[in-house]
């Protein structure tokens, strides 16, 4: 505990020092922590600030289609990350959260909850997001244990098992196709009608091992141990009843962590941040990267990729088009 509190007092104290820093990442996930390891290599003067390392990586039990690590858990490849920025000494400021992005061109003013003002060239959000919760009894007592945010994550987890699939829009009906190659069962519970495209759903035509229930709300997961199935409400009926299964994916789509930029950059329907392929926002010198941007798949290894291609911009950005000293 003493050498923490020595790093968290060397953290801060560079904070405080320095005046102008030539990048600011704003979020310690998979994108943060590599868009600074990319910066540091560039030579620039860069700091992450976050309020959490590792992001969702903490809310992922095991990932095995991360290169390079055959099954490895979550929060030990948070660990890995932040080792690989540690050895580079890249400042961090941990614990502590953003709450207001001023642009005063060319350079921004970040204020944080701890009262620091910090003073950039630019900045690189990668705050990530959320998936969309059905905040029903037994969700979270059951994540990672038969309840799942992401098919293209676990659906090997489930061969050869039953799977449940609830949302009824195009996240939904890819997660069944998704799941199609593993799951012995498959059933769609959605609480009105299809949302998704029709090209999607005339694929389900032909999945033998597929069940569809709609007008159906799902009222809470089920288990012991592991889920075992949910309870639902026939809403035509006004019926509730069980459905046994070893596995709920919720795809109801995912929370952006945008509102720091909301209202300074182009976002789209969904409050994601739309990126050019430089991963540069509508406002110069502000950068986005990870599950924060319009970027369709939200995987580790697209977020990783896409803080490497943030901070390699950021450095193109300053030796070219950056007006200030």
């Amino acid at each position: 505990m003493f050498t923490f509190n020595i790093e968290k007092t060397k953290e801060t104290s560079v904070f405080a020092a320095e005046k102008l820093w030539d990048l600011i990442i704003i979020g310690g996930g998979p994108a943060g922590l590599n868009a600074g390891l990319y910066a540091k290599r560039k030579g620039l003067k860069v700091g992450i600030i976050t309020l959490e390392i590792g992001g969702q990586l903490h809310n992922t039990s095991v990932v095995d289609n991360y290169l390079g690590y055959k099954a490895i858990e979550g929060k030990d490849l948070s660990n890995e990350f932040l080792a690989h920025a540690n050895s580079l000494e890249i400042p961090i400021l941990n614990s502590v959260r953003t709450q207001k992005i001023i642009h005063k061109d060319p350079t921004f003013t970040i204020q944080v909850s701890d009262g620091k003002e910090i003073n950039t060239k630019t900045i690189i959000l990668a705050t990530g997001g959320a998936p969309r919760k059905l905040n029903i009894p037994g969700e979270q007592d059951f994540s990672n244990k038969g309840v799942s945010y992401c098919t293209t994550c676990d659906a090997p987890f489930f061969k050869d098992k039953h799977v449940i699939v609830a949302g009824g829009g195009n996240s939904a009906a890819e997660a069944v196709l998704d799941l199609v190659p593993w799951a012995k069962k498959i059933t769609v519970v959605h609480r009105s009608l299809w949302r998704a495209d029709s090209i999607l759903l005339d694929k389900h035509k032909h999945i033998e091992n597929l069940t569809v229930y709609l007008n159906t709300q799902i009222l809470r997961v089920l288990g012991d141990e592991n889920m075992t199935g949910i309870e639902v409400l026939d809403k035509i009926n006004n019926k509730p009843y069980t459905i046994d299964a070893d596995g709920l994916f919720i795809e109801i789509g995912t929370i952006p962590n945008s509102h720091l930029v909301k209202d300074m950059v182009e976002i789209n329907e969904r409050n994601e941040i739309i990126v050019d392929e430089n991963q540069m926002t509508s406002l110069p010198g502000l950068f986005a990267a990870g599950d924060v941007t319009n970027q369709v798949e939200k995987q580790i290894i697209i977020s990783v990729a896409e803080g490497a291609k943030a901070a390699l911009a950021v450095t193109k950005y300053l030796n070219k088009f950056y007006k200030g000293e």
